[in-house]
């Protein structure tokens, strides 16, 4: 008999999130969500008021689960006790929670920054709560997305605006890799039933190309997504801390660019290990990227973003 009990998700209703649930649709898989928020009706979604601090609605998320999927996530705040508190703290009240309810299978969605701690407070943070997940005594499987695109997506919005200007400034040279939000979502509901091959391992997942993406290569990528011909410069550090403190000064608390943010933007090598790929019968990423770009900018324009 299929197992019937819903899956627990925190972050359900960010952009990551909002892919899981819709896969999670698609595949008639019930979801237990916790929101801070008040939502409206969604078929096979259970929505559950409360956040990581609230141990009784964290006590009523995991009740009867199958497994829980950690997405919330603090990624950007003025203040970098924040990103303790809601990556760090949190991920502990969960892990307590899950445990306490008999739930053993977990999986947490980190950041490929949690590979260089020393960088930033967020990379700290998300290395932090890796540890916090590591020694729980639980069934886990941690993953470490590098950059997501895809449609609902803010951060790299900023790009394909200026994309439409004929320029895309990038951090210095380096490597990246990315991933569709979509071939994301699908990685993590079939990392929920234990399984030898992902039991304890922590997965660096990516589209497949091999060495990543270099920070020109993307730009231009992304250009040709929006239609334009891009010129692309490279910002020194020290300008891109620059351009944080103008930011600071513009939008206050609701800045993009931190300093915190150029630590790690200005890292040359954000690279997924072959070493750390989830294992190629499991899953394999299905959205080739300049086609999944093209779509997330088509979504983009159609909602106004662009």
């Amino acid at each position: 008999m299929t197992d019937q009990r819903p899956l627990a998700v925190t972050g359900g209703t960010g952009f990551v999130g909002q892919a899981l649930l819709e896969e999670a649709s698609r595949r008639g898989i019930a979801i237990r969500a916790l929101a801070r928020r008040e939502q409206g009706s969604r078929d096979g979604v259970e929505w559950l008021r409360g956040d990581l601090a609230d141990r009784d609605a964290l006590a009523r998320l995991v009740s009867g689960a199958k497994a829980v999927l950690h997405i919330a996530g603090v990624v950007n705040t003025p203040d970098p006790l924040g990103f303790h508190v809601g990556n760090v703290t949190g991920t502990e009240a969960l892990v307590e929670a899950a445990r306490r309810a008999g739930v053993e299978r977990f999986i947490f969605v980190s950041s490929l920054s949690a590979r260089e701690p020393g960088l930033s407070a967020y990379g700290r943070s998300k290395r932090h709560a890796e540890e916090v997940v590591q020694t729980s005594g639980l069934d886990w499987t941690i993953v470490r997305p590098p950059a997501i695109y895809g449609p609902r997506d803010r951060e790299i919005l900023e790009l394909f605006r200026a994309a439409r200007w004929g320029v895309v400034p990038m951090p210095p040279k380096g490597r990246a890799s990315i991933i569709h939000v979509a071939d994301l979502a699908r990685l993590l509901l079939v990392l929920v039933p234990p399984s030898e091959i992902t039991r304890q391992r922590i997965f660096e997942p990516d589209d497949g190309r091999e060495g990543g993406w270099t920070h020109r290569e993307l730009a231009k990528a992304i250009g040709s997504a929006a239609g334009r011909r891009v010129w692309v410069p490279h910002l020194p550090r020290g300008v891109l801390l620059a351009a944080a403190r103008l930011d600071k000064l513009l939008r206050g608390e609701k800045a993009k660019l931190t300093a915190d943010r150029v630590g790690y933007m200005a890292h040359p090598d954000w690279v997924c290990s072959p070493a750390k790929a989830p294992p190629g019968e499991l899953w394999q990423g299905e959205v080739p990227t300049e086609e999944g770009l093209a779509e997330t900018a088509d979504w983009y324009r159609a909602e106004g973003w662009l």
